[in-house]
C-alpha cells in the first residue's frame, strides 16, 4: 500500500512538473535573438523604420533584435526568404505599401501576402516627396510639368512597382507628362543618385527625404500627400502645386510567417505598441515626417487586404503589370 501511495505521489509530482515546465518554456518567449528582415538597402525608409523599432525592441525583450538588409527585386526577395522562416516568432518581415502594391503588380510571385504571413502591428505611415538636386532649374511641380513636356525627364525611385514608383506614375498619369522611370535597389541609393545628378527628379519617403532636404542636399518641390508635413510645413502638396486630387502616402508594418505562435505575436505586438508611444519615439518619427500608427494586429491584416484592392485598381488602369 505504502508503494502504491509513494508511485502515486511521484507521478503526481511528474506531471505537475512537466505541465509547469511546459508552461514556462511557452512563457520564455524570446529565448534568443529576432531577426527583423528588411528588403532594401541600409538607409532607406523601411530600413529607418526597422532600426528605429530594433533599438527599443531588445531593450525590453532582453534579447537582441538584428536588422537583416536583404535587397532585391523590389523587397520580394526578403518576403520570399520570410515566408520560408520557421513560423517560432524569431523572424518578422519588415512590409511597406510596396509589397500591397507587388500583389497585383507582379504576375507570378513566390509568397502570397495573405496566406505566408500573418499581421503583427501597423508601426507608421509617411508621405513622399518630389525631389531635385539643389542647382536645378524647376522650383515647383508646374515648372517639372512643364519641362516634362518639352523635353525628357529621368527620374529616381527605389526599385519597380515601389510606393516611389507609383507616385511618379501617378503624376505622370494625371499631368499627363512623360518622364522616365530609373529603377534602384532602395530608397538610400536612389536618393545618393538624385544628389549626384545621375538624374533630374526624384521620388522618396519622407524617412529618407526629410534629412537630405534639411541639409541642403536635395530641394523639395511637393510632398505627396493631401496635407502639408509639419516635418517641412513650407512644402506645399503635389496637389496645391496644379495637380489637384493627387494623394499618395506611405506606410510601414511587420508581419510574422503564416502559424507563429500566439504568444509571440501578442508579446511583439504589445511591446511594439508602448515603443511606438514613447516621447523619443515619436519625437525621431515626427522629424523623419512619419506619423506612428500602431493597434492590433487584426486592424493591420483588415487594413493590408484594403491596401491590395486599391492598388490593384492603380496597376490596372496604369497597365503596370510587370512578368
Amino acid at each position: 500500500m505504502k508503494r502504491s501511495i509513494i508511485s502515486m505521489t511521484l507521478l503526481a509530482a511528474a506531471t505537475c512538473a512537466a505541465w509547469t515546465g511546459g508552461a514556462t518554456a511557452a512563457d520564455a518567449y524570446p529565448a534568443k535573438s529576432i531577426r527583423f528582415l528588411v528588403g532594401y538597402a541600409p538607409g532607406g525608409g523601411t530600413d529607418t523604420m526597422a532600426r528605429t523599432v530594433a533599438m527599443k525592441l531588445s531593450d525590453s525583450l532582453g534579447q537582441q533584435v538584428i536588422v537583416d538588409n536583404r535587397p532585391g527585386a523590389n523587397a520580394n526577395l526578403a518576403a520570399e526568404i520570410a515566408s520560408k522562416a520557421t513560423p517560432d516568432g524569431y523572424t518578422v518581415m519588415f512590409i511597406s505599401v510596396s509589397h500591397a502594391i507587388s500583389k497585383s503588380l507582379y504576375k507570378k510571385l513566390s509568397y502570397d501576402l495573405v496566406r505566408d504571413f500573418t499581421p503583427l502591428i501597423n508601426i507608421s505611415s509617411v508621405p513622399m516627396f518630389v525631389v531635385v538636386p539643389p542647382s536645378s532649374t524647376p522650383k515647383s511641380v508646374a515648372d517639372v510639368i512643364a519641362l516634362a513636356k518639352a523635353k525628357s525627364i529621368n527620374y529616381a525611385s527605389s526599385g519597380d512597382g515601389s510606393p516611389e514608383h507609383i507616385a511618379a506614375e501617378l503624376l505622370k498619369s494625371m499631368a499627363k507628362i512623360n518622364i522616365t522611370h530609373v529603377p534602384y535597389k532602395g530608397g538610400a541609393p536612389s536618393a545618393v543618385a538624385l544628389i549626384s545628378g545621375e538624374v533630374q527628379l526624384g521620388f522618396n519617403t519622407a524617412p529618407v527625404a526629410v534629412p537630405h532636404i534639411k541639409s541642403g542636399r536635395m530641394r523639395a518641390l511637393a510632398v505627396t500627400s493631401a496635407k502639408r508635413n509639419p516635418a517641412l510645413p513650407d512644402v506645399p502638396t503635389v496637389a496645391e502645386s496644379g495637380v489637384p486630387g493627387y494623394d499618395m502616402i506611405n506606410w510601414y508594418g511587420a508581419v510574422l510567417p503564416t502559424g507563429t505562435p500566439a504568444n509571440a505575436i501578442n508579446r511583439l505586438n504589445t511591446d511594439i505598441n508602448k515603443i511606438l508611444k514613447l516621447p523619443d519615439v515619436q519625437q525621431r518619427l515626427a522629424s523623419l515626417g512619419a506619423d506612428p500608427l500602431g493597434g492590433t494586429a487584426a486592424s493591420f491584416g483588415a487594413y493590408i487586404k484594403s491596401e491590395i484592392a486599391k492598388y490593384e485598381k492603380v496597376v490596372r488602369e496604369g497597365k503596370l503589370k510587370q512578368q
